[in-house]
């Protein structure tokens, strides 16, 4: 049983018989109208901030009972529930124990920003190695942007201070120097933050939750590639394509939530799409569903070079024809020339510019001539900049997320690719936890913090499933069995007849001809005739159709023919972007 990450997951839940979807038992919380209780369901005494408020004191005021002082806090949570049968569940929340410690909290101000958080951490990362003098043994905790941590107060004390950091171009490329501004802002105690867990003091400090979460996320930020709350890493032994040049990328999200009198760690398996790390070219083939690239013997055709540009457009490439300098460029375009005749302005040793074909260019420059002259140019950089590079001396970049839509196709092979049993997903993520050896990471226990590796255990209860009357004849009344129920032999309670209804195939004709359409007909009027649901006499209409641009002029016009109109078959070729746009027309 999984819970997903919330501020107060409560320790009692109910089950309405036994529920399960795919697997796993789903949990709806569950209140009571019996009142509050001097104990819980597991024997404890509820925090003071959980009891019923005082009544009003004999003898107060008419214009205090008018005007009551403004309260802010919270109503106290209504009392656990009684109804069912009692059941223990395990939760994917680990339990944190934190120290009673103060954490000094700093801004830091990096420049040139804009800098990504990967490159940000780097900065820091060299930063903490170089000035020894500064950090000394200590082990502080970077978001990525402006927040640091520390144990202990640094030596320069509450003032200002301004280091230098230089990182290593990459491959021959040139050093870079970055500015880091640090700035002392505040202590974060984690002893307020316990006594507000426990329902002393004011309300749980969000500060000192966000510290937890940072401190608890840095190295993890360091070793895969962080999205959101989630941190994924390359195929190893489980490789899924997507097609299309993606990839499913598994990993695991991680996030600190104040929960039931203690801080907790909510762990659940992620998954997502990556682009595939390979040359452009064998990219290329992939989006254009291009089996051979030798196949490939003439220039693209508009269509195929708007696909691939709508595709490539936005992603980082690197080149491969420099040795060591892998220099990594943003694609801004496609070019509409192949390389053999897409040119740009050269300026010569004589400071004279001309007209030079890429193919002609990297021919003279690097001895290097094009295998696919007759493939077009990607465009890198600033459009205005004319910096052309050809397909074939460029690779994609590792780590890049795919967040444009996935296809129908992909969606399917994502979906069975990440579905899992409440068992296997349990396992999963506690190998995710061993793994991830958390009281053994260096920042983590540098502050104190301790993670128990075993789920937590919440109590749950089973309520009596209700009860179904089928209509027909005999009125039958079931109790649903595991959450399911039997149709066979049985009707509808209140069955709508259907008299006004069509039918539109976008199934090709030599797929689906006009026999296979009257069979299909006959046999759904039988079904719903039997379940008490009758579909009577003849479509309205039945017409083929083809392609994604007819389904919306197709539904507007079966909407302004037939008055009255009650249901829609749709026939569609399997996996196809029709679905989507009927989906889309319809809804």
């Amino acid at each position: 049983m999984f819970l997903p990450p919330i501020g107060q997951p409560p320790l009692s839940s109910s089950l309405h018989g036994n529920e399960t979807m795919n697997g796993t038992t789903i949990i709806n919380t569950s209140t009571s109208s019996s009142g509050s209780s001097s104990t819980n369901q597991i024997g404890l005494p509820p925090p003071p901030h959980m009891t019923s408020m005082p009544s009003t004191p004999p003898g107060t005021g008419i214009m205090t009972m008018l005007n009551p002082p403004l309260d802010l806090s919270p109503p106290p949570r209504p009392d656990f529930g009684r109804e069912g049968r009692s059941i223990k569940l395990r939760a994917n929340h680990f339990s944190i124990r934190i120290p009673p410690i103060l954490i000094q909290h700093y801004d830091l101000n990096i420049q040139p920003d804009k800098c990504p958080k990967r490159v940000n951490r780097e900065i820091i990362d060299t930063m903490v190695n170089k000035f020894q003098n500064i950090f000394n043994t200590q082990h502080p905790a970077f978001d990525g942007k402006r927040n640091l941590y520390t144990k202990d107060l640094l030596p320069f004390g509450r003032e200002r201070i301004e280091l230098e950091v230089t990182l290593p171009g990459p491959g021959e490329g040139r050093d870079r120097c970055f500015k880091v501004q640090i700035k002392w802002v505040a202590q974060v105690s984690l002893v307020s933050l316990q006594e507000a867990l426990q329902g002393h003091g004011p309300p749980v400090p969000n500060e000192a939750v966000s510290a937890l979460d940072v401190i608890m996320r840095h190295l993890p930020s360091m070793k895969y590639t962080p999205v959101g709350r989630s941190f994924f890493s390359p195929p190893d032994v489980q490789y899924n394509p997507l097609g299309g040049g993606r990839e499913v990328w598994f990993g695991f999200h991680q996030s600190v939530r104040p929960s039931y009198w203690r801080m907790s760690l909510n762990i659940d398996v992620s998954a997502t799409a990556f682009y595939k790390s390979q040359p452009v070219i064998d990219f290329m083939c992939e989006v254009l569903d291009i089996r051979d690239i030798q196949e490939q013997r003439r220039p693209l055709n508009d269509a195929q070079r708007v696909k691939f540009t709508k595709e490539i457009k936005g992603l980082k490439i690197e080149i491969t024809h420099c040795g060591n300098m892998k220099r990594k460029y943003r694609v801004c375009n496609v070019t509409r020339k192949p390389a053999q005749y897409q040119t740009f302005p050269l300026q010569l040793e004589s400071g004279q510019t001309v007209e030079c074909t890429v193919a002609k260019y990297f021919y003279e420059k690097h001895r290097m001539k094009l295998q696919y002259p007759h493939l077009p140019c990607l465009q890198v950089g600033q459009e205005q900049k004319h910096t052309y590079l050809p397909l074939e001396v460029c690779n994609i970049v590792p780590g890049q997320r795919c967040i444009k839509k996935l296809t129908d196709m992909q969606t399917s092979t994502m979906i069975k690719a990440t579905a899992r049993s409440a068992p296997d997903r349990e396992k999963e993520i506690n190998n995710l936890v061993r793994k991830a050896e958390f009281n053994n990471d260096v920042y983590v226990t540098h502050f104190g913090i301790n993670i128990l590796t075993n789920m937590t255990e919440v109590m749950g209860r089973v309520l009596t499933a209700p009860k179904i009357q089928y209509g027909g004849r005999t009125k039958v009344v079931v109790t649903p069995n595991q959450g399911v129920w039997d149709m066979r032999g049985k009707q509808f309670h209140t069955g709508i007849e259907i008299r006004t209804w069509a039918i539109a195939c976008f199934a090709p004709q030599r797929n689906c001809n006009e026999a296979s359409l009257r069979t299909f007909t006959q046999q759904l009027q039988r079904i719903s005739n039997d379940a008490g649901m009758p579909i009577v006499g003849q479509p309205c209409f039945c017409k083929y159709a083809t392609g994604i641009e007819q389904v919306e002029p197709m539904f507007k016009f079966l909407k302004t023919t037939y008055n009255g109109l009650q249901l829609i078959v749709v026939v569609l070729p399997g996996k196809t972007p029709v679905y989507a746009e009927v989906k889309r027309v319809v809804l």
